[in-house]
Parts: structure tokens; C-alpha cells; sequence
């Protein structure tokens, strides 16, 4: 293989073989592989949701999952796919603006999909009691997750895993070891799916937000997410020894390279977190609508008692005076 890709004029990086051609739309979407360690876990989560939902759908036909959960479960699982199985996983090994691509995919994008899907919430309708108290309740009442839970410790988690990541010894090992690049991605989904947890807020939690604080939650990571690509699109050196000691004979140079990742995480980063304070604010105003009506049908039924008391005092009087 190797010799093969020497005679084709590619070059073998650490992390794997260079492609001899540059990224395209259509290579990027179309170059899948097929990775057993990614396709078997997504293939079984896919499965085991689809018969939790069913599950829950024949116990309570009044009360079925929303539609809406399972497309953003699912949604999620396909974006985790996309990103690595697709033609990213192809070039991230090649292009830093790739593998940045790939990152923003796990933490911005699949993580907040599969929160929106609220999986604990729909596991414990599918769950019998038993199984409730003795497994699930347990595992979310523990110290462990009520630490790892809280908002402040979830958006330290996230901003520490971008910042230590970035700049640690951990992204380079990523790209020279295929199970320190497993262990990276698998870092990156979990510390998304801990601080998209809490902003989402549909399943149970050992704290919960308001609307206005899940809002400024978000808003808060907005800054050091633009602080840290910033700091990449500014840099003057080469961060990562990887792609500095990687030859290719197309695509920008590594520096220029760099740059566009940094541009990538500032700009998708922004409109994301931008379009997860949108969807809390429409949910805050729906939560309101909600409260309002809930509260307008309380005061008809208040009005309404009174009026059959009114009613029932009139008749009492009138009986009276004829009674006279």
C-alpha cells in the first residue's frame, strides 16, 4: 500500500495516508468508510432508541414520544457518522481546517441533537420501576454526575477541553495514535453532550436553569470560543508538528491551513451558539404561552365557579322572598 501511494506521488503521514487529490464537496461526502468501532455502537444506539420509543409509544398511545425527539436523536447519531466516517475522517489527518470541521460536527452540532432528543427522559418511560430504582435513579442521583452536572463544572468542562486539547501535547498524539484520536473524539462528544445538557434542559437534571439563565449559559461560551479562534487564526507558528512534517502536493500551505481553522471555529462557532440562544428564547416564549394559558383556564374556571355560586345565591333569595 504504501509503495502504492509513493508511485501515485502522495506522501504517507503520521496519522495515515495522504489523499492524492485535494477536498471536494463531492469526495468529502461521498468517500465514506466503514469503521466497525463507530458503525456497530451508532447502528445499536439507532436500534435501542427506535425500540425504546416504540416501547413507550404502546404503553402510553395518549402520550407518545414526540416525533421531533426521535429526528433529533437520530439526526444526532447521522452527524456523528458524517464526521467520522465521511470524507472529513479522510482529510482531517491532512488539513487542521478539517479536522476542525470535524470537532465543531461532534460538539456544536451532534452533541446539542442528541440532548434535544432528551434520551434520559424517554429511557425511564421505556424503563420498568424496577429498573428505575435500581439502575437509572441511582446513576443520575450519584455525586459523581451531580458534580460532573452542574452547569458551572459543564461549562468548564467544555471551555477546558477546547483550550486543554488545542493546546496540549493531547491534539498531536491524536493525530500520530489512532486510539489517542478515538479517545479525543470520544472527549469531545462527551464534554459537548455535558454542557448542551443543562441549555437544552428537556431531561431531568440534579439542577435545573430558567430560560433567561440557560440564555446567558450559552452566551457566556460564545466569548472564549471566539477568545480561542482568535488565538489560532492569529498564530504565526505552526501549531501542531503533525501537519508541519506532512507533505502534499495540493491545498493551502499549513500556516494559511491554520488560519482557516481558526476561521472556521470562530465563525460556525458564533452562529451555533447564536442558534442555541434562539432556540431557548422561542422555547422561554412557548414555556410562557404555556404558563399564560394554564393560568387564563384557572381564572375560567374561578370566573365560572363564581358565577355558578352567583347563580346558586340568586336562586336562594328568590326562593326566600317567595317563601314570604
Amino acid at each position: 500500500m504504501v509503495a502504492a501511494v509513493i508511485a501515485s506521488g502522495s506522501a504517507l503521514a503520521h496519522g495515515g495516508v495522504v489523499p492524492a487529490e485535494p477536498p471536494s464537496i463531492i469526495n468529502l461526502a461521498l468517500d465514506w468508510t466503514f469503521e466497525p468501532a463507530v458503525v456497530l455502537p451508532l447502528l445499536v444506539a439507532a436500534l435501542a432508541w427506535l425500540r425504546i420509543v416504540g416501547r413507550v409509544d404502546r404503553a402510553h398511545p395518549a402520550n407518545p414520544v414526540p416525533r421531533r425527539r426521535t429526528v433529533a436523536f437520530l439526526a444526532g447519531l447521522v452527524t456523528i457518522a458524517v464526521a467520522l466516517l465521511s470524507g472529513i475522517e479522510r482529510y482531517e489527518s491532512a488539513l487542521f481546517s478539517i479536522h476542525m470541521v470535524q470537532h465543531v460536527l461532534l460538539t456544536m452540532v451532534a452533541a446539542p441533537l442528541i440532548a434535544l432528543g432528551a434520551p434520559i427522559t424517554t429511557l425511564l418511560r421505556a424503563a420498568t420501576p424496577d429498573i428505575r430504582r435500581r439502575l437509572i435513579l441511582p446513576i443520575l442521583h450519584s455525586r459523581l454526575l451531580r458534580v460532573l452536572s452542574f452547569p458551572v463544572v459543564a461549562w468548564l468542562v467544555f471551555a477546558g477541553v477546547m483550550w486543554g486539547s488545542h493546546f496540549s501535547p493531547l491534539f498531536n498524539a491524536a493525530l500520530e495514535s489512532p486510539a489517542i484520536h478515538d479517545l479525543e473524539h470520544a472527549l469531545y462528544l462527551v464534554a459537548g453532550l455535558l454542557f448542551w445538557w443543562p441549555a437544552v434542559g428537556l431531561d431531568p437534571s440534579p439542577w435545573r436553569m430558567s430560560h433567561p439563565v440557560r440564555t446567558m449559559y450559552v452566551f457566556l461560551q460564545m466569548p472564549q470560543n471566539t477568545f480561542l479562534a482568535v488565538t489560532i487564526l492569529n498564530s504565526t507558528v505552526v501549531l501542531y508538528a503533525h501537519y508541519a512534517t506532512t507533505i502534499r502536493s495540493w491545498g493551502p500551505s499549513v500556516l494559511e491551513d491554520q488560519q482557516i481553522a481558526g476561521g472556521v471555529m470562530w465563525l460556525t462557532g458564533d452562529v451555533l451558539f447564536l442558534a442555541g440562544m434562539a432556540a431557548i428564547l422561542a422555547g422561554w416564549m412557548l414555556h410562557e404561552k404555556a404558563r399564560e394559558a394554564i393560568a387564563d383556564r384557572r381564572v375560567d374556571r374561578e370566573r365560572a365557579a363564581i358565577r355558578i355560586r352567583e347563580a346558586r345565591l340568586a336562586e336562594r333569595l328568590a326562593s326566600e322572598r317567595e317563601s314570604r
